[in-house]
């Protein structure tokens, strides 16, 4: 099959319709055949962004370190000197109440 080439090639607008050299037409990112001053680019927002995975294993892992909690309680006076300390051992309910 033959296609026309050379200086007496035309095509019309996909766009506009109006006449065009066929040499002088571009294709569109639509499919869209159109002359060269009704072209327009696809813009970069049409365009699926760079998908990266987040990272989600640690390298070296450590188990979390149990440490009690102290908690003092009271009032530092000369006057009423009182240690009252709450030892937390992590679960609601396991208190531990010491004074001196």
């Amino acid at each position: 099959m033959a296609f026309a080439s050379g200086k007496n090639a035309w095509g019309i607008s996909d766009r506009s319709g109006f006449r065009y050299r066929h040499r002088d037409m571009r294709k569109e990112w639509t499919g869209a055949l159109v002359g060269k001053d009704e072209y327009d680019p696809k813009h970069p927002q049409l365009r699926a962004p760079k998908h990266r995975a987040d990272p989600e294993a640690i390298r070296n892992p450590r188990p979390d370190r149990v440490e009690p909690v102290v908690v003092y309680v009271g009032i530092w006076t000369p006057e009423t000197w009182r240690d009252y300390s709450v030892v937390g051992f992590g679960k609601v309910g396991q208190l531990e109440v010491s004074t001196p």
